[in-house]
């Protein structure tokens, strides 16, 4: 179960049972439960189906924050702006990006299948990467290498254990691949960090990717 969201008068928002910044409890602001299922409509809404969510996302994936908050209290009566404030700021994997001020605006940070033109990430690349796929993809991988499929690019992770989470998705044992991002670099293709421990490039060629058992 993930963990409860609460607030810290003096830090803000955080997951789990003590404040990281003051060891403070907080006030409870989303319980696990509630915090997953809104984080999955949420990114759903700004990655795949904002018209369906009654949003309009601009060319860069940024639409109005107001917006996006009636479009979750008309989705679940539990849900108010604080707990979509909760989420986007607490998301462990850095998948949601916040302006705030007078114009806040939100988007997804990546994993979008509607067109976007999203600006250069910040951060270094690893030289090695991973992605983690169900072994009945593996013959398809090894002749064409890694595709965007139904998304704009192809979504690489900064670890084994990231990579391993990605693939459970899709299967109990997933396969590991390492990405030789370094080399992926040198050869032109543009690789590029998205959130905390996500990177994204237009398609990984198979001489670049080696399983890792």
């Amino acid at each position: 179960m993930p963990p409860t969201v609460r607030a810290c008068p003096e830090h803000g928002f955080f997951a789990g049972e003590d404040c990281p910044g003051c060891g403070s409890v907080g006030r409870a602001v989303l319980t696990g439960d509630r915090r997953r299922r809104l984080s999955k409509f949420v990114s759903g809404a700004l990655r795949h189906f904002p018209e369906d969510a009654g949003l309009e996302l601009d060319e860069a994936g940024w639409t109005d924050f107001d917006a996006l908050v009636a479009a979750v209290e008309s989705k679940y009566d539990w849900a108010d702006r604080e707990a979509l404030a909760a989420v986007v700021a607490t998301d462990p994997k850095g998948r949601f990006e916040r302006t705030g001020g007078d114009d806040d605006r939100v988007r997804a940070a990546y994993g979008h299948s509607v067109d976007v033109t999203l600006d250069d990430g910040d951060g270094p690349v690893p030289d090695t990467l991973y992605h983690g796929t169900p072994a009945r993809n593996l013959d398809a991988i090894q002749e064409e290498g890694l595709r965007p499929m139904g998304r704009q690019q192809v979504h690489l992770s900064g670890s084994v254990a990231d990579a391993r989470d990605v693939g459970r998705r899709h299967a109990d044992d997933p396969v590991v691949l390492a990405v030789d991002a370094a080399a992926l670099e040198a050869d032109g293709h543009a690789v590029t960090r998205r959130g905390e421990s996500t990177y994204t490039t237009d398609r990984v060629p198979p001489a670049y990717l080696s399983r890792r058992d």
